[in-house]
């Protein structure tokens, strides 16, 4: 079967061997649209250490299920339309007893430390495979990152009295966005791309921030009257946010930490203690995430098709790779449609 495949920051189409038959517990899913996410951009770039070399990319999936396995449930059944949480969890470490499963120690996320989803079948169990309720297969692609954003609120304990802002206005960030809106927060979103902005309004922000082009200090001192965002999502990853983060928080205020930084950053510590900061990392999404966003993808209100920049096919996903390495700051996502690899 087709599949995609980095190895040594360069990307093609190959062959790969079709799973077997599936075994007990286990559900094959034929995949239909899969996303490239920002950390499939990094490892095509060569910049992210967990990743295997050579990898098939993907975790973010629409499918349908193909056959299950015995001992499956029986409301998995085949041809109903899914998504799946692309995590593992060992259940043996301390975030796995402490019950983060999200955050397990060992995780091995598709397309990351174990091959992903960018490829005609794949096989999983059940437990990771979760109906779709009705979504388009093509929209079922957006769940994961926005579930993503959806646990960093969650994290930072936001309310309908909180001061919101989001650093880095991708998918994941937008998810953010959403749901600090459904919960009644005032939303600030900051991006370098006016037309991310733009849509972030639509998405649930009040207010927005160009951090290139903006003073971004006197604009939320404006906006917050003197006291600074409650809660400051960090969604990018870059020592510069990381720093605006710190530096514009509210006293006692909250920072969620998203981005993976790719080296080291230096952060003025002086104001942890100052403003008794809480700093608080956000990993993957948790089961409740995932139903949070097909609940929310369901009410019809997404722009969908603003979200996705790119539509492809699997033969194209590579010069499409070449172009989102090229233009960063213009796209969301980029979806790969595997209904007409090979043919």
């Amino acid at each position: 079967m087709k599949a995609i495949q980095i190895k040594d920051q360069k990307i093609r189409v190959c062959d790969v061997e079709a799973p077997a038959t599936p075994k007990a517990g286990e559900v094959l899913l034929k995949v239909l649209y899969v996303g490239f996410c920002g950390s499939d951009l990094n490892t095509y770039r060569g910049r992210n250490l967990m990743a295997l070399n050579p990898v098939i990319p993907g975790h973010e999936i629409g499918a349908v299920i193909e056959r299950v396995g015995a001992d499956v449930p029986g409301d998995l059944r085949k041809g109903l339309v899914v998504t799946c949480n692309p995590y593992t969890n060992c259940g043996h470490c301390a975030a796995c007893r402490n019950g983060r499963f999200n955050a397990c120690e060992h995780n091995e996320t598709l397309g990351v430390q174990r091959d992903g989803a960018m490829r005609e079948y794949i096989t999983l169990p059940w437990e990771k495979v979760i109906p779709a309720k009705e979504l388009a297969p093509r929209t079922c692609a957006l769940i994961e990152p926005m579930s993503v954003g959806f646990h960093a609120i969650d994290r930072g304990q936001v309310t309908d009295v909180d001061t919101v802002m989001v650093i880095g206005c991708g998918m994941v960030g937008m998810g953010a966005i959403v749901r600090a809106s459904q919960r009644g927060a005032t939303v600030i979103a900051a991006d370098i791309d006016d037309h991310k902005l733009e849509l972030a309004k639509t998405m649930g922000a009040s207010y927005t921030v160009n951090t290139i082009s903006e003073d971004v200090h006197a604009k939320l001192q404006q906006i917050t009257h003197g006291d600074g965002p409650d809660v400051i999502v960090e969604a990018v990853g870059s020592s510069v946010t990381y720093q605006i983060a710190v530096n514009e928080v509210a006293f006692t205020g909250r920072v969620v930490c998203i981005g993976y930084a790719k080296g080291d950053v230096a952060l003025p510590t002086g104001l942890f203690v100052k403003k008794e900061l809480d700093v608080r990392g956000s990993r993957n999404a948790t089961p409740k995430d995932f139903q949070a966003v097909i609940r929310y993808l369901r009410r019809g209100t997404c722009p969908v098709d603003k979200l996705i920049s790119k539509d492809v096919t699997l033969e194209e996903a590579p010069e499409a790779m070449k172009w989102w390495n090229e233009n960063p700051g213009k796209v969301f996502r980029v979806v790969v449609d595997m209904t007409n690899s090979g043919k």
